[in-house]
């Protein structure tokens, strides 16, 4: 990772900590660049202006999101491969904690100037989600009047709603209970 590259992770890090704590309005530029431990002119070197910092924080965080969703499901469709994208999705969770929460709150306000980029990039996660349900309805591992869209947005919110649940009021359950529970209920509605 160049300089460059490190400079702007350690900003996205310390800001998704400080606003999943805080909230995007009660959390400044400058406490962003404290936390990073650099001066407030590297923030607005990297970042325009505090939205862009934050839109460019969605983009990396949902970016990233969607490609271990994609390598996660890469050649299984039907339940491996819905197995394999809510697992994917709950580790990253688990090691992304903080971004899943701002994600979470951010996803319900409407009158963010981010609000069209963060719909495009939750697109682009169930689209993932929507090609393995898709796979396993061409195989016929699944009814052909699956609503695959609207099946791999519910995926997706179960498993966003479920890790969050996890992670705040069940930290000592493991990643594989939690998984197995999980899936079983996924399971029940496959069959």
């Amino acid at each position: 990772m160049g300089r460059r590259e490190d400079t702007r992770q350690r900003l996205f890090d310390a800001a998704i900590t400080l606003i999943a704590e805080r909230g995007y309005s009660s959390t400044t530029v400058d406490e962003i660049a404290a936390a990073a431990g650099v001066a407030k002119g590297t923030v607005y070197y990297n970042f325009t202006s505090k939205p862009e910092l934050f839109t460019e924080l969605l983009r990396h965080g949902i970016g990233a999101l969607t490609t271990e969703l994609r390598a996660a499901a890469e050649g299984l469709s039907g339940p491996d491969g819905v197995h394999a994208v809510a697992t994917a999705q709950l580790r990253y969770i688990q090691r992304y904690q903080p971004f899943a929460q701002l994600l979470m709150a951010e996803m319900w306000r409407t009158n963010r100037e981010w609000q069209p980029t963060l719909h495009a990039l939750r697109d682009e996660a169930v689209t993932a989600i929507a090609e393995v349900i898709q796979r396993g309805v061409d195989a016929g591992e699944f009814d052909k009047r699956v609503d695959v869209r609207f099946g791999a947005s519910a995926l997706f919110g179960v498993v966003l709603a479920v890790a969050l649940d996890w992670l705040v009021y069940s930290p000592d359950r493991s990643l594989e209970d939690v998984r197995e529970d999980l899936l079983m209920i996924v399971d029940a509605r496959l069959r």
